[in-house]
């Protein structure tokens, strides 16, 4: 009776190896779907510490997301089975063979050592295409070890033979636990961090503040005077009333300016009318710094999040 037990044992730690790649997959899946979350949750924390207007949420867009979300899990279950044969199962191999070779054993900590070697290449090469900074290149370089050191390692413990064995549903539901729970963590932190005055927060001016000249960089300034008046020289403006691509022209003239509050909140704006311009140029709204101010205006469709800058020299 007992040797028939262990047999039995033996039989259910003995997976089929395509049972053992889908439990992988599947584990895959749920460690990418919550890097995802986190991953969206820090990039809004970071766009909120950025200068400049926010674009407004498009509800269109929220609904065509939720329409394509079996999409979206239908693509990352693909992704996930390709990160698992030409990422994870290599860097596993790669983290035994360091673990042999240098320690007498395979430890678990020499996974992030072989991800951290496999990733820098492609980072470093990446960095000097794209003329990013150190500190960039540093930063992507840490995200992209981490993002792959996660899934590897919980791919290990799937595959360890002296561990219990674990179904890939039951791992993937322990997985999507812990998952959730380091999102809402994530969150919170979130709004704990924005709460406390992280998120960029534009300058409020006075009129001897605001005053000054503003380039666009392409020929056009606006000059604003402590008395309240403007002068447009080659000043951009732009016209919808064509479909297609707006028209651009260019507004010289005298005017006025005056400030006031916008729409969000800490947000000031800038009412500029020039009689010569033939449209209107108006709503700019103050960003930048108290120091080095600039003056946002947005063209056409403000869900589009294009704006015609003005920084003053």
């Amino acid at each position: 009776m007992r040797s028939e037990m262990q047999s039995r044992v033996s039989e259910r730690r003995q997976a089929h190896p395509n049972d053992r790649f889908g439990a992988v997959v599947a584990a895959c899946a749920a460690v990418l779907f919550t890097e995802a979350v986190i991953g969206l949750i820090a990039a809004y924390v970071w766009g909120q510490t950025q200068e400049g207007p926010s674009t407004p949420i498009n509800p269109m867009a929220l609904l065509l997301l939720v329409v394509a979300a079996p999409f979206l899990v239908a693509a990352v279950y693909v992704f996930s089975s390709l990160l698992t044969v030409s990422a994870v199962s290599p860097l596993l191999r790669a983290a035994a063979w360091l673990g042999r070779r240098f320690s007498g054993r395979e430890t678990w900590w020499w996974v992030p050592v072989a991800t951290a070697a496999a990733t820098a290449p492609p980072v470093l090469a990446g960095a000097i295409l794209t003329d990013t900074g150190p500190l960039a290149g540093l930063a992507g370089w840490l995200a992209a070890t981490a993002a792959l050191t996660a899934p590897a390692l919980v791919a290990r413990r799937l595959l360890l033979p002296n561990r219990p064995r674990l179904s890939g549903r039951a791992m993937f539901w322990r997985v999507a636990t812990f998952g959730t729970l380091a999102s809402v963590g994530a969150f919170t932190l979130a709004g704990i961090a924005l709460s406390a005055g992280i998120g960029y927060e534009p300058p409020l001016l006075n009129a001897e503040q605001a005053a000054g000249t503003y380039s666009d960089g392409r020929g056009g300034t606006l000059t604003l005077t402590a008395d309240g008046r403007a002068t447009a020289s080659r000043l951009h403006t732009f016209d919808f009333s064509s479909p297609g691509e707006p028209l651009v022209r260019e507004c010289s003239g005298i005017g006025a300016w005056s400030r006031g509050p916008a729409d969000g909140p800490y947000v000031q704006q800038v009412d500029v009318s020039v009689d010569a311009c033939p449209v209107d140029i108006d709503g700019f709204d103050v960003h930048g710094t108290r120091e080095a101010p600039k003056l946002y205006a947005t063209v056409g469709d403000p869900d589009a999040g294009e704006f015609y800058v003005l920084r003053r020299d």
